[in-house]
C-alpha cells in the first residue's frame, strides 16, 4: 500500500537532491524560514546522482525524516544494479557521464543507506484541498519515464487515469512545470541538486497551499552558493560538466530533452505566477 499524507497546511515539494549536500541544506533552511515543518516536505526521488556527497545527503534527509518517493537511482543503487536505470542510449553523452557518477555513488554509499533506499515507497498519496494527488518519480506506469512540459497531453491523461486520482506530481526530468489537462493536474516541482538548464545557478521547488478557492501551486527558485558543491565534484574527479552546470546553469548534455525544451535551453525560467487548481 502506498504511503498516504493528509495535508492541512502548505506542502513543500522538491526532487533530485542528486548528492548536492549544500543545496539540500539550503532547501531545508528555506523550509524552516517559511515555517513549513519537515513532515510537510516531500521529495520526488533521485536523492543521489551527479554530485559528490551521496552518503551525506542521504543521512541529512533521513535525519530530518523527509518523505521520499523511490527514484530510479534509489531503485538501482538499492538493488546493487550496474547502472542508474535511466535507459540512456549506449554511447550517448548521458550514458557515458552516468557511468562515472553512478559508480562513484555506489561505492560511497554504505549498506545501511542502500537498505533504506529499498524501503522507499514507489508512490505517496497526498490528500490536500479536497484533492487526491499521487506523488511518483517518473510516471505512474514506469519509474524512469521522462515527462516534460511538452509531453503530449494524451500521455499525461493516460498516466493520470492509471493513478485514478485528481492529478500526478512527478519528478525525474529535472525541469519544473505545471499543466492542467481536462481538469486534471500534472505538476513537477523541479529539482534541488542541479539547475534547470536555464543559464542560472538557481534550483527549484514548489509549495502547494490549500485555500478556500482551491489548491494554490507556486513554483519557487532557490538561490544558494554552489561553489562548494562544484569544488567537491572536481576534487573527486567526477564529470566536470556537472560542476560547471552548478555554476553556470547549463546542462552538460541535452540528450534526453525534446525539441521544445532544447529550444529554450539557457533562457532564464520565469515561474512567478501562482496557479489555482480546483476539484470538480
Amino acid at each position: 500500500m502506498p504511503l498516504t499524507k493528509q495535508a492541512d497546511g502548505p506542502i513543500l515539494l522538491f526532487g533530485g537532491t542528486y548528492g548536492n549536500l549544500e543545496a539540500t541544506q539550503g532547501l531545508l533552511n528555506e523550509a524552516r524560514r517559511l515555517g513549513i515543518p519537515n513532515d510537510h516536505l516531500i521529495c520526488t526521488g533521485d536523492v543521489v546522482a551527479y554530485c559528490a556527497d551521496a552518503q551525506e545527503t542521504v543521512a541529512l534527509l533521513r535525519h530530518n525524516d523527509i518523505a521520499v518517493v523511490m527514484g530510479n537511482c534509489e531503485e538501482q543503487l538499492g538493488a546493487g544494479a550496474l547502472d542508474c536505470g535511466c535507459g540512456f542510449d549506449e554511447g550517448t553523452a548521458c550514458d557515458l557521464l552516468s557511468q562515472q557518477w553512478y559508480a562513484y555513488a555506489s561505492a560511497q554509499l554504505d549498506e545501511d543507506a542502500k537498505a533504506w533506499m529499498r524501503t522507499l515507497p514507489r508512490s505517496i498519496k497526498l490528500n490536500i484541498a479536497g484533492l487526491e494527488l499521487m506523488v511518483v518519480h517518473g510516471c505512474v506506469s514506469e519509474i524512469a519515464r521522462f515527462v516534460f512540459a511538452s509531453t503530449p497531453a494524451a500521455v499525461l491523461q493516460s498516466e493520470i487515469n492509471l493513478a485514478a486520482c485528481d492529478g500526478v506530481i512527478g519528478g525525474h526530468c529535472g525541469l519544473p512545470f505545471t499543466r492542467i489537462i481536462d481538469n486534471k493536474l500534472w505538476h513537477n516541482p523541479g529539482v534541488i541538486g542541479m539547475p534547470a538548464n536555464d543559464g542560472t545557478p538557481r534550483v527549484w521547488y514548489s509549495i502547494l497551499t490549500p485555500g478556500d478557492d482551491g489548491l494554490e501551486i507556486q513554483h519557487h527558485a532557490l538561490s544558494y552558493d554552489p561553489m562548494v558543491s562544484a569544488q567537491k565534484i572536481r576534487q573527486q574527479d567526477l564529470p566536470a560538466g556537472y560542476a560547471d552546470c552548478l555554476e553556470n546553469g547549463h546542462w552538460p548534455s541535452l540528450d534526453v530533452l525534446p525539441d521544445a525544451e532544447r529550444e529554450v535551453a539557457g533562457q532564464a525560467l520565469e515561474l512567478t505566477k501562482p496557479i489555482i487548481f480546483r476539484a470538480k
